[in-house]
């Protein structure tokens, strides 16, 4: 190779752990485990680049990388003394991917390359063992016509089944060497009639095709959907990993497994995973076989166990994190195929970070940053109620911890339709494939009937959080009669189950449940979180109950109180319309009046539930109009009054001048564009006295908890301002407000008034409008919408999905915080705030608060607080503290 050709090949010893962008998580990892001396077998890497410039070439590989990778095949060859394609002694590969980022199951595998009708022959004759050759053989063929051909592997299952009953075996294990041989030779059929063209017999033909697959399967629908909801970048293509095969199938001496040096489900220090002998890897992950516990080896083979035990604690010390490990064992010898960091539940991953804390391992700050704050979701999850009357109908292995309920579905893309709809489904299947994965994403909980722990339903349905039972071999389902029977009890599509990932059991009907209980670990985490980080974390909550929830969770406080959502009560909806149907300020005044008592005991309680904290109160945002009926509701309604037969009656035509005069009221309140229209302060200018109303509400409501002897901190914000004379006014009454409660209740409250940021242009004039505050706080929602010219619910409804498909925005702007528009619009913001006020204090109350990556973005444009929903505020704290630390 010249000097100044690209190198696109490196063998397993030219790499190692830090070079895991060019190489993929597995190539450096086993780079890595070849250069601390573990027996992993040789090979070498084609790198992501090949990958990127692959795509941007128009799938076309760069003109030298065959150049070199021939010699790496010979290097390989070198290494263990045999030939690639050779009929006496041939070298046999695996191709894999490997990306920079795990991606377990969604790209392509192709295992015992380098087979054909000379070389199987030859691999028979070397091992002395046919039967090992052959069942080699047509596990290659299947793959490569599967995974290169694009041929549905059913084909092939069908004539495996086949050739199984005619021969009375049970497991393909059971399958004689020629019957194996008659086996190849269908196989090759079945390419023949659905490809028009031989099983390729060259070995580099072979080679350079699964190659091609792999780097494919980069942009196969299920890797697209996985980078999706994972956040994972396009761009950053796969590798891909050529290396020597060692064979778990070679006989009862022989076995594969997969492995965790702790358990992913609760993160109890113990091995955890399982295997098969006589096997090769895809049996164990496919579920194809019910495999063993990884604890049985310690008696079938305890030399190699104890050797496993070793490397497992050698690899968790070198890595400083818990490991998922691929092994095989070839005639007694253990070779180590694949270390990577493992994923596992959230509650197992807070257990593992603060463990391996305290056994000296890792500091906290690396504990901290090593949890996943989007998983932390999982651990607020419900659980099945203890008092609950189960009706267990079968029981399988617990796979993924959580409980759910729903109607049963046996096909991912009902899942996802009905999901979609908004229906609870629990998908069952024999078994999962990464194509299902749109159904687990939409379903409640995943059931199947095949496979283990390390099933990919099960490390897939761990990673989302989902509950999940496998291996439930007591259901025998039909998918052509979408239905499953248990005990000769049969359940049909539609109906009702429950699940429960934590014990295996599977009951009938719909389970109660209840709230999650949070561990030491998880605690113990967070006050971690809590010591790093430098943003306070707030609540948005409207009610007593939801702000004791937020305090539980470590709300420092209510940064959002929204007031409309007390108005939509059903008790005093109808006080509330009376109040916006009046005339004028004189008869809107009684219902005030009445709303005052029922606001006061509001704030009462919510700023009870907070004592000591500040409480940020949020007045009157929404249009009038949306608490009274539809324009299109109230004319049918005076339109079936009027074609009723006592239509005449006095009562009835009273009924309907009422009716009307709604009617007319609703149409002077309507909008073309509410949204932009006569709503948040503007309504304060125009009716002051709804305004003063709340205000004295909650400054009656701090007067009397003063007396009581609570400290209250209430904070009164006043929406949707684009003007500091808007401000000046509002501020202005309110402060007269506290001044005439204060003085006639005869206590001080600390109080403050502040604004919402949500208008590009009080943003932009952040310099005035500071003036007249003590805090802002970004409403990130409706400043997404006017940033960006989007309605949320047209965009989300319409064009939003194919942007992001296009790529045309890389996040849904109303889920992460849009960094390069609506993050500029806020760094402007804060920069003149702040520059009239030093020190001034700035938040954010929109969902975006409960985003990690959002968080990232107001720990750098330097906000004191962040708020978002009760449930999120775990999720908060921990952002907030590994954005200080990344920062």
């Amino acid at each position: 190779m010249s000097c100044m050709t690209k190198k696109y090949v490196y063998l397993f010893r030219e790499g190692g752990k830090g070079m895991r962008d060019l190489l993929g998580g597995k190539g450096a990892n086993l780079a890595e485990m070849t250069n601390i001396g573990l027996d992993v077998p040789f090979g070498f890497t084609i790198t992501t680049e090949v990958c990127r410039e692959y795509y941007a070439g128009g799938e076309n590989f760069p003109p030298e990388l065959w150049e070199q990778v021939l010699p790496a095949v010979a290097d390989v060859e070198n290494a263990i003394g045999k030939k690639f394609g050779d009929a006496r002694n041939p070298l046999l590969v695996s191709v894999r991917s490997g990306a920079p980022v795990s991606m377990p199951g969604m790209m392509d595998t192709i295992l015992n390359l380098g087979l054909n009708d000379e070389t199987v022959a030859g691999l028979a004759r070397a091992t002395e063992n046919p039967r090992f050759a052959y069942d080699c053989y047509r596990r290659f063929i299947q793959m490569f016509g599967d995974v290169v051909l694009g041929i549905e592997s059913y084909h092939f299952e069908y004539v495996l089944d086949d050739v199984k009953k005619e021969r009375g075996a049970v497991y393909d294990s059971d399958l004689t060497a020629d019957s194996l041989k008659e086996v190849v030779e269908k196989f090759k059929g079945i390419i023949r009639r659905e490809t028009g063209r031989d099983f390729p017999a060259d070995p580099y033909d072979q080679l350079r095709e699964a190659t091609t697959a792999v780097f494919r399967s980069w942009n196969n629908q299920r890797a697209k959907i996985y980078r999706k909801v994972n956040g994972i970048p396009d761009d950053i293509g796969t590798a891909v990993n050529v290396q020597s095969m060692v064979f778990g199938n070679m006989g009862a001496g022989s076995g594969t497994g997969v492995v965790f040096t702790r358990n992913p489900s609760t993160g109890e220090r113990v091995l955890y995973g399982e295997f098969l002998m006589n096997a090769q890897g895809e049996d164990v992950v496919a579920g194809i076989r019910t495999p063993k516990p990884i604890s049985t080896l310690k008696d079938e083979n305890p030399a190699v166990y104890s050797r496993f035990v070793e490397i497992a604690g050698r690899l968790e010390k070198h890595y400083r994190d818990m490991q998922d490990i691929e092994f095989t064992i070839e005639e007694g010898r253990l070779f180590i195929l694949q270390t990577r960091n493992g994923k596992c539940t959230a509650a197992a991953g807070i257990r593992i970070a603060v463990e391996l804390c305290r056994e000296g391992l890792i500091s906290k700050k690396e504990a901290v940053l090593k949890i996943d704050p989007a998983q932390l979701d999982q651990l607020l999850h419900r659980r099945i109620d203890d008092s609950a009357e189960l009706d267990v109908i079968a029981k399988g292995l617990p796979a993924s911890p959580g409980a759910a309920s729903g109607q049963v579905v046996f096909d991912a893309d009902i899942a996802e339709r009905r999901g979609s709809d908004g229906e609870k489904v629990i998908l069952v299947r024999m078994e999962t494939t990464p194509d299902d994965i749109h159904g687990v994403l939409a379903a409640q909980g995943i059931l199947t009937s095949r496979g283990g722990m390390t099933s990919h339903a099960a490390v897939v349905a761990r990673h989302m959080g989902k509950p999940a039972v496998c291996g439930c071999e007591a259901l025998k389902i039909s998918y052509a009669e979408h239905k499953f029977t248990v005990a000769g009890e049969v359940f049909a599509e539609g109906d009702e189950i429950s699940i429960d990932g934590a014990t295996g059991r599977v009951m009938r009907g719909i389970i109660p449940m209840v709230d999650p209980e949070l561990s030491d670990e998880f605690l113990a985490i967070l006050e971690w979180a809590d010591e790093i980080r430098s943003m306070s974390v707030m609540a948005n909550a409207d009610t007593p109950a939801d702000a004791m929830k937020a305090r539980s969770f470590g709300a420092e406080g209510i940064g959002l109180c929204r007031t409309e959502h007390m108005f939509m009560d059903q008790n005093r909806l109808p006080i509330v319309q009376e109040m916006i149907l009046a005339n004028d300020a004189a008869e809107r005044a009684p219902f005030l009046a009445e709303l005052l008592v029922m606001q006061e005991e509001d704030f009462y309680g919510i700023l009870k539930a907070m004592a000591g904290l500040p409480v940020t109160i949020r007045l009157l945002d929404p249009p009038l109009h949306e608490f009274l009926p539809s324009i299109e509701d109230m004319t049918e309604e005076i339109l079936k009054l009027r074609l009723r037969e006592d239509c005449e009656t006095r009562e009835t035509q009273q009924e309907i001048y009422k009716k009307e005069g709604v009617l007319k009221r609703v149409r002077a309140l309507h909008e073309e564009n509410p949204m932009l229209g006569h709503r948040g302060c503007r309504l304060g200018i125009s009716f002051p006295d709804i305004y003063a109303m709340q205000s004295r509400a909650i400054f009656q409501a701090a007067a009397r908890l003063v007396k009581e002897g609570v400290k209250v901190l209430p904070q009164v914000k006043i929406p949707l301002v684009v003007h500091h004379k808007e401000l000046e006014i509002l501020r202005a009454q309110t402060e007269d407000i506290a001044n005439q409660v204060m003085a006639k209740e005869g206590v001080a409250i600390d109080y403050k008034v502040g604004t919402m940021i949500e208008i590009p242009r009080a943003a932009l004039t952040a310099d005035e409008i500071v003036r007249h505050a003590d805090f802002f706080s970004f409403g990130t929602n409706d400043l997404t919408q006017t940033t960006f010219g989007f309605s949320r619910d047209d965009a989300e409804g319409k064009f939003l999905p194919v942007y992001l498909d296009d790529g045309i925005l890389p996040h849904n702007p109303f889920a992460v915080l849009d960094v390069n528009g609506v993050g500029k619009v806020m760094s402007i913001c804060v920069e003149l705030a702040r520059g009239v006020k030093p020190g001034f204090k700035i938040g954010i109350c929109g969902e975006h608060g409960g985003d990690p990556s959002s968080i990232d973005l107001c720990q750098k444009l330097g906000l004191n607080y962040i708020s978002c929903s009760p449930f999120r505020v775990p999720i908060a704290r921990l952002g907030a503290a590994q954005s200080l630390l990344k920062s």
